[in-house]
């Protein structure tokens, strides 16, 4: 991940944590488990727009934290600790 990327991420994080979201959680997760679970869908409409060059950016962010990508590869689960969860 190059030096622009994780910038871009710790200012979306700060954003997110600033409007009362999780602290490590970015603004476009935030909006997909908005619109997932009823709260409101029109945030991620706004950013998935924002995004036009990504199909469904909020959802990609989504599993991106689910996944861990974001974080250094030493903290990332093994395939075998996914398993296990």
């Amino acid at each position: 991940m190059t030096y622009g990327k994780r910038t871009l991420i710790a200012i979306d994080q700060l954003l997110n944590t600033l409007l009362g979201g999780w602290p490590d959680e970015t603004l476009s997760s935030r909006c997909y488990r908005w619109a997932r679970d009823g709260v409101r869908a029109w945030p991620r409409r706004v950013v998935d727009r924002l995004f036009f060059w990504q199909r469904e950016h909020c959802k990609s962010s989504y599993e991106s934290e689910r996944e861990g990508r974001q974080l250094p590869p030493e903290l990332r689960r093994t395939p075998t600790e996914v398993r296990q969860a």
